[in-house]
């Protein structure tokens, strides 16, 4: 990260101002929240369509379609940015005149309210996620006491939000109802450069190592963007009891907080921070994220309700991507007629039966169908970062991937592995991958959603 930071500050040239005024610090750092991950209105899906073998044309025709963003923070990062020029204005001002590539952009705190008309068409993805504690909800639930960014129909107070974010709520329909503050600053594509050229290069690459490196040159800038300096640690390894730089002379320090003794000549002394030098610019991290969130909500309202209405479900959203149900339409035709302008096709099949031409290879901001053209047939999603999804494979898929694997001398027990989970994608975060490729089947997401049953499993790590 350090690395593509300065890297970037040499390419661009650009001189990024801090923030001094405390006020501002903290505002801008109340409209931080990260990508938003949840499962929607609908936790079990299961497709029926013409392309599957067991078709049944007696019922209705479902789709399930898993799209993802190409690069959705390298896109938000190639857009104008805040680079200084900080001050608070008058809170009366009209945001929606303002185009997105003015020189001057705002962070605003509002009010909003959401329409009860909206409620049934915005369900699946409401505007404005915030971090609430599931304690404070009503109900209270019985969650840990963490916040979590949400996404609800609720009315809003004091949000803090960019002003192309807050212009795309309202252009679908929320109500504003009070400015609170606003904070203007300078804006420019100052970053577009960078990124341009690590998605280039990435196109280039050779081999995943390259690919994997350029589009971590582009991410990391982001989280240097974000980082947050309050959760540095001071933490002294010590060798000696005695003297002015002991063990004994740290541990009797007022900041002392805790210690572990690895041996009798190795103690680490953890203390607390007397001051916290807050000298990232965060507020480039905050208009990225509110950025994002603009490419999410774009696709869904102004593409997908607008081509398939009602005959449209969102089952689950992380962050960048969408996982879909659509019934009675077929999403291939649509992406066959309309990828020019929103999807990058480019790892379709040449000869797919769909007939959709291969387009807009790793262009930023643009959806791509995860399954490239593959029938996804099952959906199961039991909470955030915990899901699967089942693609369609025939028998002779998996007798081309067995005598691929064999070529490449597989032992009997990684191929046994490798042919169940074909076809399946099986998240659950905090599990290692091992894991759940070997013990935990699609079955289990099943029967857990069904009878509530627990599964346990157990794992080995290094912390």
């Amino acid at each position: 990260p350090g690395f593509t930071w300065d890297a970037m500050l040499k390419y661009t040239r650009q001189e990024l101002e801090l923030l001094t005024d405390q006020d501002m610090f903290l505002f801008v750092e109340r409209g931080i929240r990260g990508g938003l991950s949840q499962v929607c209105s609908k936790r079990r899906a299961h497709a029926n369509n013409k392309y599957m073998s067991k078709y049944d044309s007696t019922k209705p025709d479902v789709y399930l379609m898993y799209n993802d963003i190409n690069n959705q923070y390298g896109w938000s990062m190639s857009q104008y940015l805040p680079y200084g020029g900080f001050e608070w204005v008058d809170s009366n001002i009209d945001i929606t005149t303002i185009p997105d590539d003015a020189d001057e952009g705002y962070i605003l705190e509002v009010d909003l309210e959401y329409p009860q008309h909206l409620h049934d068409a915005h369900t699946d993805l409401p505007f404005c996620a915030l971090h609430i504690n599931p304690k404070t909800m009503k109900p209270p639930t019985e969650a840990a006491e963490i916040s979590k960014l949400m996404a609800t129909l609720n009315n809003k107070e004091k949000y803090v939000i960019h002003y192309r974010a807050l212009k795309q709520a309202l252009a679908h329909g929320l109500i504003l109802s009070k400015v609170h503050r606003v904070l203007k600053f300078k804006q420019s594509p100052w970053l577009k450069s960078y990124i341009d050229l690590n998605t280039e290069l990435r196109k280039k690459a050779k081999n995943e190592f390259e690919k994997n490196l350029f589009k971590l040159m582009n991410n990391a800038v982001f989280g240097k963007t974000m980082e947050n300096v309050r959760k540095r640690v001071n933490i002294k390894l010590l060798s000696q009891w005695k003297g002015r730089y002991g063990a004994e002379s740290y541990i009797a320090k007022p900041e002392f907080k805790s210690c572990a003794i690895f041996n009798e000549n190795l103690v680490a002394v953890e203390l607390n921070k007397l001051e916290v030098y807050l000298n990232k610019p965060i507020y480039v991290g905050q208009a990225i994220l509110d950025l994002a969130k603009t490419t999410i909500y774009s696709f869904h309202y102004d593409y997908m309700m607008d081509r398939f209405g009602d005959n449209c479900t969102v089952l689950y959203t992380d962050t960048d991507s969408l996982i879909y149900e659509i019934r009675e339409q077929d999403p291939y035709m649509a992406i066959k007629s309309d990828c020019f302008k929103y999807y990058d096709t480019s790892d379709y099949d040449p000869n797919n039966p769909y007939g959709i031409p291969l387009v807009n290879k790793k262009v930023l901001g643009m959806m791509k169908d995860e399954n490239n053209g593959q029938i996804m047939t099952d959906y199961v999603g039991l909470r955030s970062k915990l899901y699967t999804t089942k693609v369609l494979s025939t028998k002779d898929d998996l007798i081309k991937l067995q005598q691929k694997l064999e070529a490449e001398e597989y032992d009997e027990d990684e191929i046994a592995t490798i042919i169940k989970n074909y076809g399946l994608t099986k998240k659950a975060k905090g599990i290692k991958k091992s894991v759940v490729e070997t013990k935990i089947t699609f079955d289990d997401y099943v029967e857990c959603l069904e009878t509530f049953k627990r599964k346990t499993t157990s794992q080995n790590l290094i912390r």
